[in-house]
């Protein structure tokens, strides 16, 4: 039998190798979008794009900007749910998943153990050097599976805590643990013993803890759904109660770590050390899928404890090296380019500008957040004429209002943001953490533009409203 050598290998792959150029194809069909996905993937989301003007077709992006097929320019504040925190496309990035495609490394061979994951594994527990364990997923759901898992195996209990308006995913087990029972309907049974509580309430977990059946407390430590900042005290406290009744203190730090609050974990600001943390989002880069779980060394080994369950939970794709790489140069650029530094510079500036928007503005009720996570919440403004057009638009649905903030940002001054939650009053900001002095003016320029506009009543804004609530209406009636 003759064997080729990698090079010779290589090159006849290449000759053999179809001709197929996705730019190409991206170029060609890019015109479709819309139509295709109607017609193949989700219809409701292509409605919802066209009816809120975010149809505009993006083709590029780079950094903290996204640019649609006329050329225009955008700043991000959404980053892809938080995906791009070292901004999309980034240079060191492209050249770690490209040198991983010509390595002809010997990926998933299963039988074996990973490099590139050891390495990872390495990186991200210095930054947790409480814990001595990771397993890796492929997304932030999946990690939330993988704890669920690992705290009722070394805990010998079933029970879950989790807080109202959490979000910790949309798999069924993460659905369980979920506080918008918008995601759970229709979907039948879930997990049974899981258990929801008010967020920051310490009177409420110590009543569902005390009965010593529950395995884990899953908790955000800046919620995302409205960013909801707890009391100083409450996470240092609420670890306590779970170490006085056994229950594991889970962190869910998927939307919050890697720099996101001005700490490399939000954890940082509280002084605690969770006994699980969860990691996914900008750990991908925004071109791999990857999860992982920190965790203590003895609830890692309740799980894997003989060799006859050395595969007793994983996942076929978790350590592949496209994903870990991704995750090396992500904690490469974090570090190198200062970003946890620079989410809390940039972070403290915005806040300050956004409070002081809140003194001038009547229909800005509160402004709070940590680094580059930060919710500017709206509510019922004082004035009889705002008044009016406010409940007008909370009788259709509630939270439309801030649809008269975004749709502007959006059309008049190319800032694409979120509102943080259904039914919520809260515009959410997460930007890339490059973001600079330039990025920051633009934002206080336009936000303080749409918001005064906001304040004029009856104006262009509550005309916008107006249609809003119609089609609110047509939507609800079927």
């Amino acid at each position: 039998m003759t064997y080729l050598s990698p090079q010779d290998d290589r090159r006849a792959g290449d000759a053999a190798a179809p001709n197929f150029d996705l730019a190409a194809l991206y170029a060609e069909r890019e015109s479709e979008r819309f139509e295709m996905h109607a017609t193949h993937l989700n219809e409701m989301w292509v409605r919802v794009l066209k009816a809120i003007g975010y149809d505009v077709g993006f083709v590029r992006g780079s950094g903290q900007y996204l640019f649609d097929r006329k050329g225009a320019r955008y700043l991000d504040l959404l980053s892809g749910w938080g995906v791009f925190a070292i901004g999309r496309n980034h240079p060191s990035l492209r050249a770690a998943l490209m040198s991983v495609l010509s390595a002809d490394l010997p990926n998933l061979v299963q039988l074996d153990v990973s490099v590139p994951a050891a390495l990872l594994a390495e990186r991200l527990l210095a930054h947790a050097p409480w814990l001595d364990k990771v397993f890796f997923a492929n997304s932030g759901a999946e990690a939330v599976e993988a704890a669920i898992k690992f705290a009722r195996a070394a805990t010998g209990r079933d029970g879950l805590v989790h807080c109202g308006h959490s979000f910790h995913g949309l798999t069924c087990g993460a659905l369980s643990l979920n506080g918008d029972a918008i995601f759970k309907k229709g979907f039948g049974s879930l997990l049974p013993n899981t258990r929801e509580i008010p967020f920051d309430d310490l009177a409420a977990l110590d009543a569902a803890l005390r009965g010593r059946d529950v395995a884990a407390f899953f908790v955000e430590p800046i919620q995302g759904k409205g960013v909801n900042i707890p009391q100083d005290d409450y996470l240092a406290e609420a670890a306590a109660l779970c170490r006085k009744y056994g229950t594991l203190f889970v962190a869910d730090e998927i939307q919050t770590g890697l720099g996101r609050t001005g700490k490399f974990f939000a954890v940082e600001h509280y002084g605690v050390e969770p006994d699980l943390v969860l990691v996914a989002k900008a750990l991908s880069g925004g071109h791999v899928p990857v999860g992982a779980v920190l965790t203590r060394k003895w609830i890692f080994e309740k799980v894997f404890d003989r060799m006859d369950r050395a595969v007793v939970h994983g996942s076929t794709f978790g350590k592949n090296d496209l994903a870990m790489a991704a995750g090396l140069a992500t904690l490469e650029v974090i570090a190198a380019e200062r970003l946890v530094e620079n989410s809390a510079d940039r972070g403290e500036r915005l806040l300050a500008a956004f409070r002081a928007m809140a003194e001038r503005y009547e229909l800005v009720v509160d402004v709070r957040g940590k680094g580059l996570m930060i919710g500017i919440e709206f509510g019922e403004p004082r004035s009889l004429k705002l008044k009016a057009a406010w409940n007008l638009l909370e009788t259709v649905n509630s939270g439309l209002f801030c649809q008269l903030i975004s749709i502007p940002l959006f059309e008049q001054h190319k800032v694409l943001t979120q509102v943080a939650g259904h039914g919520n009053h809260t515009i959410k900001l997460l930007p890339p953490l490059t973001i600079d002095d330039f990025d920051c003016d633009w934002i206080e320029r336009s936000f303080d533009k749409v918001i005064a506009d906001a304040h004029d009543a009856p104006g262009a804004v509550w005309s916008l409203g107006k249609t809003l609530a119609g089609h609110a209406l047509k939507a609800k009636l079927g």
